[in-house]
Protein backbone atom coordinates (compact mmCIF):
# COMPACT_ATOMS: atom_id res chain seq x y z
CA UNK A 1 0.00 0.00 0.00
CA UNK A 2 1.55 3.55 -0.88
CA UNK A 3 0.81 6.65 0.93
CA UNK A 4 2.24 9.52 3.14
CA UNK A 5 1.94 11.65 5.78
CA UNK A 6 4.29 14.36 4.75
CA UNK A 7 5.77 17.20 7.54
CA UNK A 8 7.09 20.13 6.52
CA UNK A 9 7.85 23.84 7.84
CA UNK A 10 7.46 27.15 7.03
CA UNK A 11 8.72 29.91 9.25
CA UNK A 12 6.40 29.88 12.34
CA UNK A 13 4.22 26.99 10.35
CA UNK A 14 4.08 23.71 10.19
CA UNK A 15 1.83 21.83 7.54
CA UNK A 16 0.71 17.65 7.32
CA UNK A 17 -0.34 16.65 4.62
CA UNK A 18 -2.43 13.57 4.02
CA UNK A 19 -1.19 11.92 0.74
CA UNK A 20 -2.88 9.05 -0.57
CA UNK A 21 -5.16 10.16 -3.22
CA UNK A 22 -6.25 6.92 -4.87
CA UNK A 23 -7.65 5.72 -1.24
CA UNK A 24 -8.79 9.33 -0.25
CA UNK A 25 -6.05 9.31 2.06
CA UNK A 26 -7.59 6.66 4.13
CA UNK A 27 -4.76 5.87 6.68
CA UNK A 28 -1.90 2.93 6.74
CA UNK A 29 -0.27 1.91 9.81
CA UNK A 30 2.87 3.69 8.30
CA UNK A 31 0.98 6.65 7.82
CA UNK A 32 -0.46 6.83 11.43
CA UNK A 33 3.49 6.45 12.47
CA UNK A 34 4.49 9.43 10.32
CA UNK A 35 1.51 11.23 11.85
CA UNK A 36 2.96 10.88 15.05
CA UNK A 37 6.38 11.78 14.03
CA UNK A 38 4.98 14.95 12.83
CA UNK A 39 3.38 15.51 15.72
CA UNK A 40 6.22 15.11 17.75
CA UNK A 41 8.53 17.59 15.98
CA UNK A 42 5.64 20.65 15.73
CA UNK A 43 5.30 19.84 19.90
CA UNK A 44 8.98 20.20 20.15
CA UNK A 45 10.13 23.23 17.61
CA UNK A 46 9.76 26.10 19.78
CA UNK A 47 10.14 28.22 16.53
CA UNK A 48 6.75 26.40 14.92
CA UNK A 49 3.43 28.94 16.75
CA UNK A 50 1.00 26.71 14.31
CA UNK A 51 0.03 23.82 12.40
CA UNK A 52 -1.93 22.88 9.79
CA UNK A 53 -3.21 19.62 8.46
CA UNK A 54 -4.57 18.80 5.17
CA UNK A 55 -5.59 16.06 2.53
CA UNK A 56 -4.44 15.88 -0.77
CA UNK A 57 -6.33 15.66 -4.02
CA UNK A 58 -9.50 16.91 -2.82
CA UNK A 59 -10.16 14.90 0.19
CA UNK A 60 -9.06 15.29 3.80
CA UNK A 61 -9.38 11.88 4.81
CA UNK A 62 -11.51 8.68 4.61
CA UNK A 63 -10.36 6.78 8.01
CA UNK A 64 -8.35 3.76 8.20
CA UNK A 65 -7.69 1.36 5.20
CA UNK A 66 -9.59 -1.68 5.72
CA UNK A 67 -7.43 -3.78 3.89
CA UNK A 68 -5.50 -3.93 7.11
CA UNK A 69 -8.13 -5.29 9.37
CA UNK A 70 -7.83 -8.73 7.81
CA UNK A 71 -5.15 -9.63 9.65
CA UNK A 72 -7.11 -9.14 13.05
CA UNK A 73 -7.96 -12.78 15.24
CA UNK A 74 -10.77 -11.39 17.35
CA UNK A 75 -11.82 -8.79 19.95
CA UNK A 76 -8.56 -8.30 21.46
CA UNK A 77 -7.30 -6.84 18.52
CA UNK A 78 -10.22 -4.56 18.10
CA UNK A 79 -8.95 -3.15 21.46
CA UNK A 80 -5.57 -2.78 20.23
CA UNK A 81 -6.38 -0.85 17.24
CA UNK A 82 -8.40 1.67 19.26
CA UNK A 83 -5.52 1.90 21.77
CA UNK A 84 -3.37 2.83 18.91
CA UNK A 85 -6.12 5.08 17.20
CA UNK A 86 -6.58 6.84 20.58
CA UNK A 87 -2.78 7.50 20.99
CA UNK A 88 -2.57 9.35 17.81
CA UNK A 89 -5.42 11.30 18.26
CA UNK A 90 -3.89 12.30 21.95
CA UNK A 91 -0.43 13.36 20.10
CA UNK A 92 -3.01 15.85 18.03
CA UNK A 93 -4.81 17.59 21.31
CA UNK A 94 -1.12 17.06 22.98
CA UNK A 95 0.30 19.57 20.64
CA UNK A 96 0.80 22.81 23.02
CA UNK A 97 0.16 25.20 19.74
CA UNK A 98 -2.96 25.52 17.56
CA UNK A 99 -4.00 23.47 14.67
CA UNK A 100 -6.25 24.05 11.99
CA UNK A 101 -7.88 21.18 9.89
CA UNK A 102 -8.23 22.47 6.00
CA UNK A 103 -11.03 20.42 5.25
CA UNK A 104 -12.44 19.28 1.57
CA UNK A 105 -14.26 16.43 0.12
CA UNK A 106 -14.30 13.21 2.58
CA UNK A 107 -13.48 13.42 6.56
CA UNK A 108 -15.13 10.12 7.80
CA UNK A 109 -14.32 7.71 9.93
CA UNK A 110 -10.52 8.04 11.06
CA UNK A 111 -10.49 11.29 9.19
CA UNK A 112 -13.19 13.11 11.26
CA UNK A 113 -11.74 12.14 14.50
CA UNK A 114 -8.05 13.93 12.89
CA UNK A 115 -10.65 16.63 12.55
CA UNK A 116 -11.97 16.57 15.85
CA UNK A 117 -8.65 16.65 17.48
CA UNK A 118 -7.38 19.27 15.65
CA UNK A 119 -8.22 22.77 17.24
CA UNK A 120 -10.43 24.68 14.47
CA UNK A 121 -11.48 23.54 11.23
CA UNK A 122 -12.20 25.11 7.93
CA UNK A 123 -14.16 23.67 4.78
CA UNK A 124 -15.03 23.74 1.38
CA UNK A 125 -18.75 23.39 1.07
CA UNK A 126 -17.68 19.86 -0.96
CA UNK A 127 -16.90 18.30 2.96
CA UNK A 128 -18.74 16.13 4.83
CA UNK A 129 -18.39 14.70 7.97
CA UNK A 130 -19.69 11.22 9.69
CA UNK A 131 -18.67 7.52 10.78
CA UNK A 132 -21.01 5.69 8.63
CA UNK A 133 -19.35 2.15 9.87
CA UNK A 134 -22.81 1.02 10.90
CA UNK A 135 -23.41 0.75 7.20
CA UNK A 136 -20.27 0.13 5.55
CA UNK A 137 -17.87 -1.72 8.40
CA UNK A 138 -19.91 -2.90 11.36
CA UNK A 139 -16.71 -1.85 14.22
CA UNK A 140 -17.05 0.94 16.71
CA UNK A 141 -14.85 3.88 18.36
CA UNK A 142 -13.30 3.79 21.44
CA UNK A 143 -14.69 5.83 24.23
CA UNK A 144 -13.11 9.02 23.71
CA UNK A 145 -13.82 9.42 20.05
CA UNK A 146 -17.42 8.76 21.00
CA UNK A 147 -16.65 11.70 23.65
CA UNK A 148 -14.60 14.26 21.23
CA UNK A 149 -17.76 13.72 19.09
CA UNK A 150 -20.19 14.48 21.64
CA UNK A 151 -18.73 17.53 22.40
CA UNK A 152 -18.25 19.14 19.10
CA UNK A 153 -22.09 17.97 17.84
CA UNK A 154 -23.95 16.84 20.76
CA UNK A 155 -26.04 13.55 21.18
CA UNK A 156 -28.36 13.88 18.70
CA UNK A 157 -26.38 14.86 15.48
CA UNK A 158 -23.67 12.28 16.93
CA UNK A 159 -26.42 9.48 17.45
CA UNK A 160 -27.31 10.47 13.60
CA UNK A 161 -24.13 9.68 12.54
CA UNK A 162 -23.14 6.51 14.02
CA UNK A 163 -26.66 4.80 14.27
CA UNK A 164 -28.19 6.26 11.14
CA UNK A 165 -25.11 6.39 9.27
CA UNK A 166 -25.05 9.55 8.22
CA UNK A 167 -22.90 12.20 6.89
CA UNK A 168 -23.12 16.22 7.83
CA UNK A 169 -22.81 18.63 4.93
CA UNK A 170 -20.11 21.57 5.78
CA UNK A 171 -23.29 23.97 5.77
CA UNK A 172 -24.17 21.62 9.02
CA UNK A 173 -21.24 21.03 10.47
CA UNK A 174 -20.77 25.19 10.18
CA UNK A 175 -24.21 25.64 11.69
CA UNK A 176 -23.33 23.57 14.91
CA UNK A 177 -20.07 24.82 15.12
CA UNK A 178 -17.73 22.31 14.08
CA UNK A 179 -16.33 24.14 11.42
CA UNK A 180 -15.45 27.80 12.19
CA UNK A 181 -15.34 28.75 8.71
CA UNK A 182 -16.78 27.66 4.80
CA UNK A 183 -15.47 28.80 1.60
CA UNK A 184 -14.73 28.19 -1.98
CA UNK A 185 -11.79 25.09 -2.01
CA UNK A 186 -9.57 28.05 -4.31
CA UNK A 187 -9.24 30.40 -0.94
CA UNK A 188 -8.59 27.82 1.82
CA UNK A 189 -5.24 28.05 1.90
CA UNK A 190 -5.52 32.25 1.92
CA UNK A 191 -8.00 31.61 4.75
CA UNK A 192 -5.51 28.90 6.40
CA UNK A 193 -3.07 31.52 6.22
CA UNK A 194 -4.98 34.32 7.84
CA UNK A 195 -5.85 32.26 10.68
CA UNK A 196 -2.36 31.21 11.41
CA UNK A 197 -1.10 35.09 10.84
CA UNK A 198 -3.44 35.89 13.87
CA UNK A 199 -2.53 33.19 16.11
CA UNK A 200 1.12 33.42 15.34
CA UNK A 201 0.94 36.95 17.22
CA UNK A 202 -1.19 35.64 20.45
CA UNK A 203 0.43 34.25 23.80
CA UNK A 204 1.75 31.01 23.47
CA UNK A 205 1.43 29.59 27.27
CA UNK A 206 -1.96 31.59 26.91
CA UNK A 207 -3.05 28.96 24.32
CA UNK A 208 -1.19 25.84 25.32
CA UNK A 209 -3.24 26.53 28.42
CA UNK A 210 -6.58 26.97 27.38
CA UNK A 211 -5.44 23.85 24.75
CA UNK A 212 -4.72 21.23 27.68
CA UNK A 213 -7.52 22.44 29.88
CA UNK A 214 -10.11 21.55 27.14
CA UNK A 215 -8.62 18.65 26.88
CA UNK A 216 -8.19 17.59 30.45
CA UNK A 217 -11.82 18.27 30.85
CA UNK A 218 -13.02 16.57 27.52
CA UNK A 219 -11.37 13.43 28.96
CA UNK A 220 -12.28 13.35 32.33
CA UNK A 221 -14.28 10.45 33.40
CA UNK A 222 -14.25 8.89 30.22
CA UNK A 223 -15.55 4.81 31.11
CA UNK A 224 -13.50 2.07 30.28
CA UNK A 225 -15.42 0.46 27.35
CA UNK A 226 -13.12 -2.35 26.28
CA UNK A 227 -16.20 -4.87 26.95
CA UNK A 228 -17.87 -3.19 24.30
CA UNK A 229 -14.92 -2.87 21.37
CA UNK A 230 -14.72 -6.41 22.14
CA UNK A 231 -17.49 -7.82 21.46
CA UNK A 232 -18.03 -6.06 18.58
CA UNK A 233 -14.31 -6.36 17.30
CA UNK A 234 -14.67 -10.56 18.13
CA UNK A 235 -17.98 -10.38 16.24
CA UNK A 236 -19.18 -12.47 12.79
CA UNK A 237 -20.76 -9.57 11.51
CA UNK A 238 -17.10 -7.35 11.74
CA UNK A 239 -15.48 -10.01 9.90
CA UNK A 240 -18.37 -9.94 7.36
CA UNK A 241 -18.00 -6.02 7.28
CA UNK A 242 -14.23 -6.08 6.58
CA UNK A 243 -14.72 -8.43 3.31
CA UNK A 244 -18.08 -7.08 2.19
CA UNK A 245 -16.52 -3.72 2.09
CA UNK A 246 -13.40 -4.98 -0.12
CA UNK A 247 -15.51 -7.16 -2.17
CA UNK A 248 -17.57 -3.91 -2.85
CA UNK A 249 -20.57 -5.64 -2.03
CA UNK A 250 -23.12 -4.89 0.46
CA UNK A 251 -22.50 -6.74 3.41
CA UNK A 252 -25.59 -9.31 5.37
CA UNK A 253 -25.67 -8.14 8.77
CA UNK A 254 -26.63 -11.15 11.25
CA UNK A 255 -26.28 -9.74 14.29
CA UNK A 256 -23.39 -12.13 15.91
Amino acid sequence: MTGRVHYSKSGAVASVLFDRIEARNAMTWAMYEQLAEACRAIASDSEIRVAVFRGAGGNFAAGTDIAQFRSFTGGESGIGYERRIEASNELIERIPKPVIAVVEGNCVGGGLIIASACDIRISAPSARFGVPIARTLGNCLSPFNVARLLAHFGPARTKRMLLFAELISAQEALDCGFVARVGDAAGLGQMAGELCTRVSGQAPVTMLAAKEMARRIGTANVPNCDDLIRQVYGSADFSEGVEAFLAKRRPQWRGI
